[in-house]
C-alpha cells in the first residue's frame, strides 16, 4: 500500500492529504518543502533517489477557505469509533437524532449519534433521558486534525508532531 502524504499551509495547518508523486512534483517546483520522511522508504529513478516525503509545506501561504467535515454517516461512524453510544454494541449500527426531528431536533454534528438498532428502536421518538438512555460520550463537531490524528496513528505516525492534539473543535 502506497503512503499518502500530509500537506501543510506555510502556518502549518492541514491543507490535505495527497498520494506521493504530487508532493514530489510540489516538492521539485519549490512550491513546498519536505518536514518530514518516511524512514526507510525512498523512492528510485533511472539516476536519482529522493526520500519518500511524509509530511510537506507550501512555500507560499494559500487562503483555502474552511468548508468544515462533511457530515455523513462515515464520518459520523468514525467519531463515534463504529459503536453505539447508548450500549456500546458494535453491531447493527443505525443513526439517532439525540432530541427527534418531530420534537425540533435538527440533522447537525451535535445532534446525531450512532446507535444501535436496538436502543434505536427503544429509543423510539423520545429524548434519551425519557427512555432511560444515558450517552457514553457527548457529541461533537470534529475538525480535519482530528480525522488525520486517527489516520496517523494507525498508518502515519510521521504525521503526530505536525497535528498536535486530536483537536475537538476548528
Amino acid at each position: 500500500m502506497e503512503k499518502r502524504v500530509l500537506v501543510l499551509n506555510l502556518d502549518h495547518s492541514p491543507v490535505a492529504v495527497v498520494p506521493v508523486q504530487k508532493a514530489i512534483v510540489l516538492c521539485l517546483l519549490e512550491k513546498a518543502n519536505i518536514l518530514s520522511t518516511y524512514e526507510l522508504l525512498q523512492i528510485r529513478t533511472v539516476d536519482r533517489s529522493f526520500d519518500y516525503p511524509a509530511v510537506i509545506r507550501l512555500t507560499q501561504y494559500k487562503n483555502i477557505p474552511f468548508r468544515g467535515v462533511l457530515l455523513n454517516r462515515s464520518n459520523l461512524f468514525k467519531r463515534d469509533n463504529g459503536e453505539c453510544q447508548y450500549c456500546g454494541s458494535k453491531r447493527h449500527l443505525t443513526i439517532d437524532h439525540i432530541i427527534p426531528k418531530s420534537k425540533g431536533g435538527k440533522t447537525n454534528w451535535t445532534n446525531l449519534v450512532t446507535a444501535c438498532n436496538r436502543c434505536n428502536v427503544n429509543k423510539g421518538d423520545k429524548t434519551p433521558e425519557q427512555a432511560g438512555l444515558v450517552l457514553r460520550s457527548q457529541p461533537f463537531k470534529p475538525s480535519l486534525s482530528y480525522f488525520l490524528a486517527e489516520y496517523a496513528e494507525r498508518q502515519a505516525e510521521e504525521w503526530l508532531p505536525f497535528l498536535g492534539s486530536r483537536i475537538m473543535n476548528p
